[in-house]
């Protein structure tokens, strides 16, 4: 097995809701916001090399919204998908599958592109895509909070082009072999946490349970949260288990920061080593 990040682009959120109760005294210290209150995020995927799959993990925003859309998230940066793949000798095309952890278009808007009359087409044209049907549930039949993050354009060409599956896996339990999936429920419905056992080290696929580094302090959870308390719950047990197994953990959203080993300290569990996934995994394993 080989793991890849790759980085599909760097989009704008608000401050205040992406720390929550936390005060802009100290989070603004963690990541500057501009004068908007905005403050920059990655969108990093994780390519996962495992013999006949090549599985691509979340594949971020895309490129296929209007002006307005973007008025509203400010893509920028020079990555994109395809460059990132590019730059590890693979297309878009040599995906076999897309694993999606939940279905809020930072997440899956890379999924669906429009072809050239404009028709909304999957963007990994040999690849089936993976979510879970509790989760389809309630990205397809939204609430009023989480409607704006669930767009059918996102979503609905999956199933009508026929590659949608759906993960039927439990808890805790191998989707591949040494692939396990966690599942979460504070940020969305049966959110799911790729948990990756690989040259003989796990690495866990944060998602949003924990998007940056900066959100391993128990308060520093997102106002994105659906059950906040939940959040609370799932991510000091996963930190226990994590640094009690000597987990590596996988941020999708740190600007700046893909992965970082933990250690327990007096003020709880805070990262040790901080740096690229290969610092941690051998891309030649």
């Amino acid at each position: 097995m080989k793991l890849y990040s790759v980085n599909s682009g760097h989009f704008k959120l608000d401050g205040g809701a992406m720390f929550g109760v936390v005060p802009k005294s100290l989070w603004h210290q963690a990541n500057p916001s501009d004068d908007n209150n905005m403050c920059s995020w990655a969108m990093r995927c994780l390519l996962v090399e495992h013999g006949n799959h090549l599985i691509l993990i979340d594949n971020g925003m895309g490129n296929k919204q209007d002006e307005k859309f973007f008025g509203h998230y400010f893509l920028h940066g020079e990555d994109t998908l395809e460059k990132s793949l590019s730059r590890h000798g693979f297309r878009v095309e040599d995906i076999t599958d897309v694993f999606l952890t939940h279905l809020h278009f930072d997440h899956c808007g890379g999924s669906i592109r429009r072809d050239e009359a404009g028709k909304l087409v999957p963007a990994f044209p040999n690849a089936l895509y993976w979510t879970n049907h509790e989760h389809w549930a309630a990205a397809t039949t939204p609430n009023d909070r989480e409607k704006a993050s669930f767009l059918k354009e996102n979503i609905l060409p999956m199933e009508e082009a026929g590659v949608l599956r759906f993960v039927e896996t439990g808890e805790g339990e191998e989707w591949l072999p040494d692939f396990r999936v966690r599942f979460v429920k504070g940020h969305t419905d049966a959110m799911m946490l790729p948990q990756i056992r690989c040259q003989g080290k796990t690495l866990l696929y944060c998602a949003d349970l924990i998007p940056s580094i900066h959100h391993l302090p128990m308060p520093w959870i997102m106002a994105y949260d659906m059950r906040p308390l939940d959040t609370l719950k799932e991510k000091k047990a996963l930190l226990r288990e994590a640094v009690a197994n000597d987990w590596i953990l996988f941020f999708e959203h740190d600007p700046l920061i893909a992965c970082c080993s933990l250690q327990d300290t007096p003020k709880g569990i805070r990262a040790l080593e901080q740096n690229e996934l290969s610092f941690f995994f051998s891309q030649a394993g």
